[in-house]
């Protein structure tokens, strides 16, 4: 049986806002929990949006990479106050999404004004309102659209509207007027991923598409 424990109530009111919002955006998701340096846990979700979202807290979970029902953690967050919760059914194999390396990340832009991109994302979401597809969801027209490029390092790197979208509905940043404007994120990236850093989590997808195998 798995076990999730934290080292202080704060962190597991962290995780419980970043499982309910992921619930939130797909009732069937599931949550991968992996142990990280420094006695911290790294939460990971696969947002509808095809980009990954992710949250950090203090604290350790046994086994050290263990998928599990986003409901279920959720309700364990819930119903239990302790310090060690069991985090739900293991569900590793539900889990199809491949994670970005820990290492050689590099710094592209980090003054980015978090009011930058909530405008964006506001824009973005009015033209999605007005423009949504046969299933209820923005068109792929949209979320691929480049939305900001920024540059540094040597780098450049362009952001697609989905990853501000799922920013937006995983509550990493508040909305345009309730954003402090000394508030920034912060823009990472390898030769083969973006992150992208706010106050209450990141958003990570790959930059370019896998090229498909050769048969």
């Amino acid at each position: 049986m798995p076990e999730l424990s934290f080292v202080e109530q704060p962190e597991r009111d962290d995780l419980g806002a970043f499982v309910a919002r992921a619930v939130r955006l797909d009732g069937q998701t599931v949550v991968r929990l992996r142990n990280r340096d420094g006695g911290r846990v790294d939460a990971w979700v696969a947002t509808p949006f095809d980009v990954l979202a992710t949250r950090t807290v203090r604290g350790a979970v046994e086994p050290g990479d263990v998928t599990v029902s986003g409901n279920e953690l959720l309700a364990a967050l819930a119903v239990s106050r302790a310090d060690r919760i069991d985090p739900g059914r293991v569900m590793d194999m539900q889990w199809r999404s491949a994670l970005p390396p820990l290492a050689h990340w590099q710094v592209v832009e980090d003054q980015l004004p978090a009011k930058v991109v909530t405008d964006l994302t506001d824009r973005g979401l009015e033209v999605a309102r007005e423009n949504v597809g046969p299933h209820g969801t923005p068109p792929a027209s949209l979320l691929d659209q480049t939305v900001l490029t920024v540059t540094g390092d040597g780098l450049e790197v362009k952001i697609p509207m989905r990853c501000l979208f799922a920013m937006s509905g995983m509550g990493f940043l508040g909305s345009g007027g309730n954003v402090d404007p000394d508030e920034h994120v912060r823009i990472t990236a390898t030769d083969a991923w973006l992150r992208i850093d706010a106050r209450f989590g990141a958003v990570v997808r790959r930059r370019h598409a896998l090229l498909p195998l050769l048969v």
